[in-house]
């Protein structure tokens, strides 16, 4: 069988060598509360490199301190971030994989000590603080931190940079009119609650030439929320801001009730990616090879992004392949007890 899995993807300037992405999962392991990469950090990610995923995606990276989600999130607001988030994607890199960062602010999700921040003041629920609500000057202070975050990011050497604006952190905030109450420029209608979305992709790009990628919910599950069609408009709009690939997955902006089975949002990936003509990255309950085969070969997405299969199995790759029929290259060192 010719798996489309395993074929390169070229994105930009950069190549990957299969479509398989580990996706970015919080690891809550910076120990002291200083944002900085861990031993537990090096061993995770590296080890799914060797596991040979085409694309290494690392958690959320906070832009300030008070956007963590939580007090063990890695941060990339200071350049003391650099050195340990470089000698991180060389070790990425060093198996053949490309490394990536996803740059987030959490807004009213952070349960971080002290204030939290909000486009309005409505707390996520009855378990989290009430935020306060940003002015016109906190907006831009934020706008400006992803772009320099973004610059950090290309000095620890990473391929891709995604942004955040999903599961209901701060972007994702601005974006739903469940969260943003505004009456001034980042708030109202759908145009103004977009702002900032598209004024922290114009600042990523300032200083960022590489692969663009941004994360996004496409579906709020609520009432009087946003719906796909809605995320298939934006889409577009990010397409004309130069972004490279939207990443698919869905919820979380407000508690709410989801319907959860096997590649239950590839639908939303598969609709964006038609419709707006972009590509788009499937992300959600995939776990088999023949699965992720499906979607890319029906052009439901582009890249497969992994998440808690990568976590039961850091081989992942060679377990689909073997599925598919199709035979990957080991790292040497462990090509004796690689084949099937």
């Amino acid at each position: 069988m010719n798996a489309k899995l395993f074929t390169s993807y070229t994105v930009k300037n950069v190549t990957l060598k299969n479509r398989i992405v580990m996706a970015p999962m919080c690891m809550y392991s910076c120990m002291e509360e200083d944002g900085m990469i861990t031993d537990w950090h090096h061993t995770h990610y590296e080890s799914r490199a060797v596991g040979q995923a085409g694309l290494i995606m690392l958690e959320a990276t906070a832009v300030t301190p008070e956007g963590r989600i939580s007090p063990q999130d890695l941060g990339i607001w200071n350049d003391s971030h650099v050195s340990g988030l470089s000698a991180l994607t060389k070790k990425i890199k060093r198996h053949g994989a490309k490394a990536a960062i996803q740059l987030a602010h959490a807004g009213r999700k952070s349960t971080v000590p002290g204030e939290i921040l909000a486009p309005s003041a409505i707390p996520f629920d009855e378990s989290y603080k009430q935020p306060k609500e940003m002015d016109r000057n906190e907006v831009k202070f934020i706008i400006k931190s992803f772009g320099e975050a973004a610059a950090r990011a290309g000095k620890a050497g990473f391929d891709i940079i995604e942004i955040h604006a999903a599961h209901g952190y701060l972007i994702n905030q601005f974006l739903s009119p469940l969260t943003n109450k505004r009456t001034d420029e980042y708030g109202g209608s759908e145009e103004k609650r977009f702002q900032i979305l598209k004024e922290v992709i114009e600042q990523v790009k300032a200083v960022w030439n590489g692969p663009l990628f941004v994360r996004i919910s496409a579906h709020d599950y609520t009432e009087g929320g946003l719906t796909p069609d809605d995320y298939e408009k934006m889409a577009i709009w990010m397409k004309d801001l130069g972004v490279d690939l939207i990443d698919v997955s869905s919820g979380a902006v407000v508690p709410a009730k989801i319907s959860v089975y096997p590649g239950y949002q590839v639908k939303f990936s598969e609709k964006i990616r038609n419709n707006a003509n972009i590509p788009t990255g499937a992300v959600g309950l995939i776990t088999s090879g023949l699965q992720a085969e499906e979607i890319l070969q029906n052009d439901r997405a582009d890249l497969i992004f992994i998440a808690r299969e990568l976590l039961r199995d850091p081989y992942w790759p060679r377990t689909a392949a073997k599925e598919l029929g199709t035979e990957i290259a080991p790292p040497i060192q462990y090509s004796r007890g690689w084949r099937f």
